[in-house]
């Protein structure tokens, strides 16, 4: 459902996103996971047809982002790590304009939303305008905007950023659920505790460079510690020995 071949971006002399070439399948949900300034973000990008690579390929459910970038939109749900949102429109007239841009009949649409403002608590806040919802409120109406149109595949940036707790809970069985529907999810975090318990697979990107990828079990055998858990494969993986430090000064 998403593949990605020899995905390079360069901003100027900085070599931002290297050669990347991963595959994502039907209902896998695939953690890609790297240290700041690694390149997750431009990928993301790159993938959802926000910012075109220097060099390579980006397919969607078979469709090339480059030549056929509607077609291939129309397969996605991104959801970034900042909620991006008209506020003069309330959350209703948000997703209903959200729905009509992917062409979603209107009796389908209304269903869908009814869905999501009842899943997310937000039955009361329908008709508010969004300039008076919280920043989570906000995140949970751009998550409910990328599921109006049923998409085949969901890219996530930081899927839990300002999310309660029950919240973040109630996302997290939701994208294990649309997995187990088929969906194909790509989720970006820092919190390895989710990545460690949700995903199926994880890509490693340091410095633009895809260094690993695998199972818990695969990174392991990789880093060649068999017991160790994804905060101790991802410092060993990427290098990060003055933060393994201190930890182990912090007694963690």
């Amino acid at each position: 459902m998403i593949e990605t071949k020899n995905l390079t971006k360069a901003f100027g002399k900085l070599l931002a996103v290297n050669n990347l070439n991963i595959t994502v399948n039907s209902g896998e949900i695939y953690g890609f996971l790297g240290p700041n300034g690694a390149g997750k973000t431009t990928t993301i990008k790159m993938l959802a047809g926000l910012l075109k690579p220097t060099k390579g390929t980006a397919l969607i459910d078979g469709i090339d982002i480059l030549k056929n970038p509607i077609q291939a939109k129309g397969h996605i749900g991104l959801i970034p790590d900042s909620p991006m949102v008209y506020q003069k429109l309330t959350g209703r007239e948000f997703l209903y304009f959200v729905a009509d841009i992917f062409e979603v009949q209107r009796d389908s649409a209304e269903k869908k939303a009814n869905e999501m403002f009842e899943m997310f608590s937000l039955q009361d806040k329908a008709d508010v305008m969004i300039e008076n919802y919280s920043h989570g409120m906000r995140q949970k109406i751009v998550i409910s905007a990328a599921l109006i149109h049923d998409p085949s595949v969901l890219i996530f940036d930081e899927p839990t950023v300002g999310l309660d707790p029950a919240s973040a809970k109630l996302v997290k069985d939701l994208l294990r659920v649309l997995a187990e529907k088929g969906k194909t999810i790509f989720m970006s975090t820092h919190i390895l505790e989710i990545a460690e318990r949700m995903c199926d697979r994880i890509g490693i990107i340091n410095q633009g460079e895809l260094i690993a990828e695998g199972t818990i079990q695969e990174l392991r055998e990789k880093a060649k510690d068999k017991t160790a858990n994804l905060e101790e494969l991802f410092l060993e993986l990427t290098g990060g020995e003055d933060t393994k430090d201190l930890i182990k000064f912090l007694g963690y």
